[in-house]
């Protein structure tokens, strides 16, 4: 595999082309970010943990019925995934109110929900990536209907298969983010990561947070939280 120009550099990670037209290789940087990139700094170690756990879980993701872009782990920041066209849609699933869900509908945080809520944004900085719903997305030709179904399948799928795994590490899933691309044939399948950047993951018994809010929300010790989660992560693989 031959790593060759720099495609993109994102807020968490960097793209190259390989000498294959169908796969990428993702770096992944130590580099945070929040508020739509208003809040910047560096939560140290953080991609080499993004990076291992978002593998290690796709891995188990694929043997859930769920397919995804992992293809080969390369080294502790570098892996090679299936070239995809992202659709711009992030998708949102809620088990427990927070963040922006409590202070958008003033929900007190902590409320669990009767059944998960999914919620699709607009992946568009300029516009500050809009709630935006499933008729809205067809309409400004996000995705089809048919694509969007299956977008909220596999999202409700890896909600069962995270929320089963973070409880044998006593952890909540409380809700997390997820991206789809298209293969070159259109086929849907889970891309970008699954991390304490895109989750969030409270200690089942002191409901600590272990995620990226202790760094939006100025709590001290990010890297320790990452490195616990991925430490109970890499015990119950």
């Amino acid at each position: 595999m031959e790593k060759r120009e720099q495609l993109y550099e994102g807020k968490a990670k960097k793209v190259y082309a390989t000498d294959n037209p169908e796969l990428l290789i993702v770096s992944y940087k130590d580099d945070a970010t929040a508020f739509n990139g208003l809040k910047k700094g560096t939560i140290s170690g953080k991609g080499v943990i993004n990076n291992q756990m978002s593998n290690m879980l796709m891995q188990k993701l694929e043997e859930s019925g769920v397919p995804t872009h992992f293809v080969e782990e390369l080294s502790e920041r570098e892996t090679v995934v299936k070239r995809v066209s992202i659709v711009p849609l992030e998708v949102i699933v809620r088990n427990i109110a927070a963040g922006s869900f409590s202070k958008r509908y003033g929900v007190p945080e902590g409320k669990v929900f009767e059944k998960p809520t999914v919620e699709f944004s607009y992946k568009n900085d300029d516009l500050g990536d809009p709630l935006i719903n499933d008729y809205h997305a067809i309409a400004i030709d996000i995705a089809t209907e048919t694509e969007i179904e299956t977008i909220k399948e596999y999202a409700l799928k890896v909600n069962e298969f995270l929320k089963s795994f973070w409880k044998k590490c006593g952890v909540t899933l409380v809700d997390f983010k997820l991206e789809f691309g298209k293969t070159s044939d259109g086929t849907i399948i889970l891309a970008d990561e699954i991390s304490p950047d895109t989750c969030r993951l409270w200690d089942s018994k002191t409901g600590e947070k272990l995620d990226k809010d202790r760094f939006r929300r100025d709590l001290g010790g990010v890297e320790d939280a990452y490195t616990e989660v991925m430490r109970r992560a890499m015990e119950h693989k």
